[in-house]
């Protein structure tokens, strides 16, 4: 049973456009200057001047979403947010990406996660396990009671990506 998510699937909630608070705004303003600075003459830059405009009036259009969550994305994963505006600057814009398709789709590939994990619960832990992959893709698996869980780990995050059972 794969239970691996798509990070493409759209929820309801994508599908409409994102309100900004005040400290979203100046942080993601910061950033987008950034990315227009570094696109001049390019189609990229189109883009990003539309999502500047967009951040500007404290909300995104649903189109333009992705591409604000890929740069909080990259903001937040190198650790730049905190490093320069500290730690309510990070707070701010992690409850921002998780609102993005992205974020909503890690968020539910870790719900699936933790019910999956749930039936280990009060289960004598048999046997546990880590593995490489491929580069940047690694497996945990767990066995205890009549389940076998393995978890994978890569780019997407942490997602269920079997779950068998002993049957007995």
């Amino acid at each position: 049973m794969n239970m691996h998510r798509d990070e493409n699937q759209q929820h309801a909630a994508s599908a409409e456009a994102l309100r900004l608070d005040e400290l979203q705004r100046d942080l993601l303003s910061s950033l987008i200057q950034s990315f227009v600075a570094a696109a001049p003459q390019s189609a990229a830059r189109e883009a990003y001047v539309a999502l500047e405009d967009a951040v500007a009036k404290m909300e995104v259009a649903a189109e333009l979403v992705p591409a604000m969550g890929a740069i909080v994305e990259v903001a937040l994963s190198t650790g730049r947010i905190r490093n320069m505006f500290g730690p309510a600057a990070e707070l701010a814009l992690a409850a921002l990406f998780r609102k993005t398709p992205r974020g909503e789709a890690i968020a539910g590939s870790l719900h699936e996660l933790n019910r999956a994990l749930a039936k280990l619960k009060d289960q004598p832990l048999g046997e546990i396990s880590a593995a490489l992959r491929k580069p940047g893709v690694y497996t945990l698996s767990i066995a205890s009671g009549e389940y076998r869980i393995v978890v994978r780990f890569d780019h997407d995050g942490a997602a269920v990506e079997s779950v068998e059972t002993s049957g007995g």
